[in-house]
């Protein structure tokens, strides 16, 4: 289960989405993520999963690497959909068992809710699959610049969010390394009622933090060592500069969000 979760690694391979501008895959990314909200009938998932397809082509990452991100959630996924299909009572009734009742309105809701809920992690997958932490670090940066107006610490809180995204990875490889080493002294982690389960999990969660905040402070101290000062006056080695690609990965981007939407409200 820990080597499926692939939120924060980066698949190095040349495409013409990795050669995108940071600020363009977040702003596309983040403009796919709200037209999922904005679908009223299933043509304009249609849309969506063409779109969704296409980009994930041209990214080059496989796709059995992206769809193993969706393993970990499908528990979430479940209870979501189950949520939705028996608590929603509005709607012509099509199946009635007991205290179940499944509604039209229910069901279309737990569909599109999963749907929604998929796509979500596909579109801000790829997005971490073809985009390094540092130029992550730099878009997000850039796309805050105005809130500088009003002393917001733009660089740093850009720079927290690009390491907390970078540790996600480490962090799991090194929750899996702590398992298999419990595993091999006897540490029994499968069976159990989920208060045992619970208890099991102690031997793993005292290194893993002890190991977090050891990764933290030697984090620090090489950033301290380097000299490392964020904000005003620093420069970039890449700055960021827009080209024709990245107006064009925009105009695509808008115009799938416009057709997807008229089509999905007709």
């Amino acid at each position: 289960m820990i080597r499926d979760i692939t939120i924060g690694q980066y698949y190095p391979v040349d495409s013409k989405l990795h050669r995108l501008d940071p600020r363009v895959k977040i702003m596309c990314t983040l403009l796919y993520l709200i037209s999922l909200f904005l679908f009223r009938n299933i043509y304009g998932y249609i849309v969506a999963t063409i779109f969704l397809v296409s980009v994930i082509h041209i990214s080059k990452v496989p796709f059995k690497f992206i769809v193993k991100g969706l393993k970990p959630i499908i528990l979430l996924l479940m209870i979501t959909v189950v949520f939705n299909l028996f608590l929603t009572k509005t709607g012509k009734v099509l199946l009635e068992f007991w205290i179940l009742t499944i509604t039209e309105d229910g069901l279309r809701t737990a569909v599109f809710m999963a749907i929604r809920l998929i796509y979500l992690i596909l579109g801000s997958s790829l997005m971490t699959f073809t985009t390094t932490p540092n130029a992550l670090t730099d878009g997000i940066e850039k796309l805050l610049w105005p809130f500088r107006k009003i002393k917001l610490p733009v660089h740093e809180i850009a720079m927290m969010m690009s390491i907390a995204l970078r540790f996600i990875p480490i962090l799991l490889e090194e929750t899996d390394k702590i398992m298999k080493a419990q595993i091999a002294r006897g540490a029994d982690l499968e069976n159990g009622n989920i208060i045992q389960k619970a208890k099991a999990m102690i031997p793993i969660l005292v290194p893993l933090f002890v190991s977090a905040f050891r990764r933290a402070t030697d984090l620090a101290m090489a950033m301290e060592a380097r000299c490392y000062r964020g904000g005003d006056g620093r420069t970039k080695m890449k700055p960021l500069v827009y080209q024709k690609k990245d107006y064009i990965a925009y105009a695509i981007t808008i115009l799938y969000m416009a057709i997807a939407v008229i089509v999905g409200n007709i």
